[in-house]
Parts: C-alpha cells; structure tokens; sequence
C-alpha cells in the first residue's frame, strides 16, 4: 500500500466517477482502475460499490478514506513544512468567501493582504456557507471568510469583525420617515429575502421572527437583486454594512437605507480553516491582519 494509491482513493471517493478521477490526477482511467483494485487486494476488501450510477464507497470503503484523508492530508503537512519553513506567507491559499461578503469585503482585504504579504497568494472561490465547510473538510479549500458561528470541531474559528444590518425601504416608504428603526417596526412588513442556501437568509429570519416566512413572496440570488426588487417597491429587506455603500447610483434614489437602535442585528465575520492544517501560522497571520485594519461600517470583536 503506497501513498499514491490512498491518493487514488480519495479522488475516486471526491468525483465518484473513475474518468473524472483519473484526469484529475493525471492517469488513465485504466490505470486508475488497476490501482484501486490492487488496494481492494492488498487489504481484502471492496472499498467502491461500482454498480451505481455515481461511484460511492461502501461501510467499510468510507472508514478506510477517512483514514486515508487524514494520511495523505499529514503527508501535505509535511511538504508544507518543508517548503515554506522560511516564510509561511510565501504561499497559495485556497480560500473560500461567501457572496454576500465576497464583493464588497475582498477589495479592502486583498489590497492589505498585497501590501503586507506580496508572497502570499490567494486564490478565492466565492460559494455559499455548506459548500465552503465541505470544501474545507475535504482539503480543496484551506480557509474561508463565513459568517459565524460554524459548528464544526475539526475547524478553528478566529472572528474578525461585526457587521451590522440595515433596513433597505422603498423611496417613500413610511418607515423612511424615521431616522432609525426598531425590529420591531419591520416584523408586520414584507420581507424579500434571498435563495434557499445563503446564510444571510437564515440570518434575516432570526432577526425578523420565524413569522416572517410566511410574508416572503420573492427570494433573490444576490444582494444586489434584493436591492433592485426593494427598489421597485416590492418590499424591504436587510443589507449588511458593507453592502450598503455599494448600491449603483440609481439605486440610491430608489432605495431609502436606515440604521437600527443598537444594539444593531447584524452578523460576525469570521476567517476558518482546519486544526490539522499544513503550516496553521499562515491563517494565524492572515486573522491578525484582517483583524488590524477593519474597512468602515464594521465593527472589531
């Protein structure tokens, strides 16, 4: 048994089709089928149930990726250490952002990171909270920007700043009358809220009381969609800080922004990666810049 074939392993566990595997470790898929049935003989087990339309491990197959997960994970460890002992700012980083976060935080935060650490690259992927703690767990990203708490164990969480929620009214709305609002004022209004999957939705909901569900007639993709929709007078809804200053001209004139008596609902930015992280004084650094210089709107934790 080599390290090679449990590289084998999880790449067909990762893509669920031998093709797709293959490629992606640079072989045939001949010659992927060949090494993960010489492992299948080497420990006396099936470790894929091949008879399904998507690839899948079976009881004793998923017990042994994990295993082969934490070892080929120590392994890059290991390299890790190796190449970057001298500057662990001196390298790639995966790293994951929401999109209700991505456009108008990652300006500020990649300018400082360029300034203060021009060795360090990122390379960002910008999905929804599940999918970045997926990607997290299964190594393809090292870090992500999410909103907080994360309820996961075999992840480290540094909070980086608090961002507040306002309420985005259509112009001439009777609550734009108001210089600031309470919760309160908007629970018997109508709420457009995002798509199924967004945390930002859970979160207006938290805010707003679970009978705000009931009231939601249009969901929008992106924040920037919300905003034309409140525009258009199709309700109200919630805009973090740093969103709020982002709205195209036009829409300034068609969309009324109000702060709420604090304290605000707003949500906690936090930056994540794994305990068992390769080199873990990479995230550890990144945190403390983020953390120094905070982009107006939000608040330190």
């Amino acid at each position: 048994m080599t390290l090679q074939e449990l590289k084998y392993l999880v790449a067909l566990a990762d893509h669920g089709h031998f093709g797709r595997a293959a490629e992606s470790c640079f072989i045939t898929q001949s010659t992927l089928s060949t090494q993960i049935k010489k492992l299948e003989d080497f420990l006396g087990v099936t470790l894929f149930d091949r008879s399904l339309k998507r690839v899948a491990p079976t009881p004793i197959g998923r017990e042994i990726l994990q295993a082969a997960r934490n070892i080929v994970e120590e392994s890059e460890r290991i390299r890790e250490l190796a190449r970057h002992a001298q500057d662990p700012m001196a390298r790639t980083v995966h790293l994951g952002v929401i999109p209700t976060l991505g456009p108008y935080y990652l300006p500020h935060a990649l300018t400082l990171v360029h300034r203060k650490y021009p060795g360090l690259r990122l390379l960002l992927r910008e999905e929804m909270t599940q999918q970045i703690l997926e990607r997290l767990n299964a190594g393809t990203l090292d870090a992500g920007l999410l909103a907080l708490p994360v309820a996961d164990d075999g992840l480290r969480v540094e909070p980086l700043f608090y961002e507040p929620f306002f309420a985005a009214l259509p112009a001439g709305h009777p609550l734009a009358k108001r210089d600031i609002l309470k919760v309160n004022d908007i629970m018997a209004e109508k709420l457009l809220l995002l798509d199924e999957g967004h945390c930002l939705r859970d979160q207006a909901l938290d805010v707003c009381g679970g009978g705000s569900r009931g009231r939601e007639e249009v969901r929008a993709t992106s924040l920037e969609t919300l905003r034309q929709m409140v525009g258009l007078g199709l309700g109200l809804t919630l805009l973090p800080a740093l969103a709020v200053d982002a709205a195209p001209r036009a829409s300034k004139k068609a969309v009324e922004i109000r702060p709420f008596r604090a304290p605000p609902p707003g949500r906690t930015i936090g930056l994540v990666w794994r305990r068992r992280a390769p080199f873990p004084e990479t995230f550890e650094r990144l945190a403390l810049l983020l953390k120094s210089a905070l982009p107006g709107g939000v608040e330190p934790v």
